[in-house]
């Protein structure tokens, strides 16, 4: 086993591996950008260094500075987390030609599963079903109108290294395809690098479901069952579950194998993740491969019981996998809900700032896997997700009602966050009974302004104006007075929503009862 691992992160889940590390009684190396110096990672590790100033390129990505401290402080091994050089083949290549062991899948496999159109070739010839679409990179906007025609529309632009819910343009129709084709071939030239694109077509209210997957040197390969992460914003998942709710058993098992298949035709190595898309028919495809931990592996730790840090750790050290497939079982329902330092009513734009105030939800059946503390910043230059929290229940009704109640007692004062945005979509028809899909958001969402929140405010405000300006002085105060009374009213009565864990905001088409 090894004795010291250096974590290529930050945040939440650079102290998540910290912990499983220290229950390996393994010491830790933190590293850290400028504006990350007072982060929590870097107080909870046992060894800290920095590596460059704020904005990623010239920390958490670069690879230079992040081996030369490894080697320094004679870590013998790297984590990578998830996000930044965690789906780096450079990365996992440079760290084996300097003797450190990459905590992860091979370069090999990095590289074939982060190319989108190389993946789709390799699963389809492994008998995985797959979307249809191109059957490779697409090279000017001819072609793709050439591809869709033929697939027929509704379809998805999408970018061959792309990921994290960029490079991706759904096109309804002919005269759409100029501007997403320009628009794909943008983004992924800035984000990735790379602006090849590719063309599949668009399930209509599709659920994303995802299967676990770990494996070890010797050929054993398991799959830790599925999750739901339908529920997204831009692309990017807001809440997840596990079991997926409404999954026929038949299905269940068939897309657990159909995932061993794709993992075993990519001799994979450690915790991955197949995404699929389900259809209305319960038919499921292809959608990417993750060769790294996923954000949301703490609803599968919950079910299973298994620690997927612990097993990676393991099986990068040379340990087999001490389970056979009969051995995973999914016991109960496990939640999670991704807190974010952003503002749903603005268009979910990212809050960076100061935590003021910070008091997580307790009891049974929790569990907080946070990156902040009160009195820390929220950077503005990485992604706005501060922590997650996860809470399990016997069954789907008893997780969902006591998220609800964590939900209720999580308090950040500083900076707004989404919590209230989660107590709506715990509180909707639809996603109560299961009935989701991943443009939900899109169909049911409405952020209401403060104008009609508040709606007395500005007459308060205004008549105390003219009557001050007509030098009614006793008249002021009475407005003034009233003004106050009616705010104390509409506070009142938004603090007894709150009670009932009803947001500030109603989306359209969604009644009270």
């Amino acid at each position: 086993m090894f004795k010291r691992i250096l974590i290529a992160n930050r945040g939440e889940i650079a102290v998540r591996i910290t912990r499983a590390c220290r229950e390996l009684d393994i010491e830790t190396i933190a590293v850290y950008s400028e504006a990350d110096r007072e982060s929590l990672h870097v107080k909870y590790a046992d060894y800290a260094y920095p590596i460059g100033p704020a904005p990623s390129k010239q920390s958490y990505l670069n690879i230079d500075r992040i081996i030369e401290v490894a080697k320094k402080s004679r870590a013998e091994a790297i984590h990578p987390g998830y996000g930044f050089l965690a789906e780096n083949a450079s990365f996992a290549t440079r760290c084996m030609a300097e003797g450190i062991v990459f905590i992860g899948p091979t370069p090999e496999v990095i590289d074939q599963m982060g190319d989108k159109v190389k993946a789709r070739e390799i699963m389809k010839a492994a008998g995985v079903p797959v979307v249809p679409g191109s059957e490779g990179i697409l090279t000017s906007e001819a072609e793709v109108v050439k591809t869709a025609e033929a697939i027929g529309y509704p379809c998805m632009l999408k970018a061959v290294a792309g990921g994290g819910g960029k490079g991706l343009r759904l096109v309804r129709s002919r005269r759409e395809i100029s501007s997403a084709y320009r628009a794909v071939g943008s983004e992924a030239a800035s984000s990735f690098g790379d602006p090849r694109l590719y063309v599949e077509k668009y399930i209509e209210r599709p659920r994303h479901i995802e299967i676990q997957i770990l494996a070890d040197k010797y050929g054993r390969v398991l799959h830790l069952y599925d999750r739901e992460c339908s529920i997204q914003r831009r692309h990017q998942k807001v809440i997840e579950e596990s079991p997926a709710p409404g999954l026929e058993d038949r299905t269940r098992r068939r897309i657990g194998r159909i995932a061993i298949q794709g993992a075993r035709a990519v001799r994979y190595v450690g915790a991955g993740t197949l995404e699929f898309l389900l259809d209305q028919e319960q038919n499921f495809y292809f959608l990417e491969m993750n060769t790294r931990l996923q954000v949301e592996h703490a609803v599968t730790e919950r079910v299973v019981g298994i620690d997927l840090v612990k097993a990676q750790i393991e099986v990068a050290a040379g340990g087999y996998l001490p389970w056979r497939q009969r051995h995973i079982t999914q016991t109960g329902h496990a939640i999670e809900c991704r807190i974010y330092a952003e503002d749903p009513e603005n268009d979910f734009m990212p809050c960076p700032g100061k935590i003021e105030g910070l008091r997580l939800p307790e009891g049974l059946g929790l569990r907080n896997d946070c990156g902040v503390y009160e009195g820390a910043e929220v950077p503005i230059y990485y992604d706005p997700m501060i922590a997650k929290l996860i809470t399990w229940g016997e069954n789907r009704v008893e997780a969902i009602l006591r998220m609800r109640r964590a939900l209720r007692e999580y308090q950040i004062r500083g900076i707004k966050t989404n919590i209230s945005f989660h107590q709506w979509i715990l509180r909707h028809p639809r996603f109560m009974s299961g009935d989701v899909n991943t443009g939900f958001i899109d169909q049911e969402y409405r952020s209401t302004s403060k104008d009609e929140i508040f709606p007395h405010k500005e007459i308060a405000l205004a008549s105390a104006a003219i009557a001050a300006l007509h030098g009614e002085q006793e008249n002021t105060l009475g407005l003034l007075a009233k003004g106050a009374a009616e705010q104390s009213k509409w506070r009142e009565r938004g603090k007894r929503n709150a009670l009932r864990l009803v947001p500030s905001f109603i989306p359209r088409g969604w009644r009270r009862s």
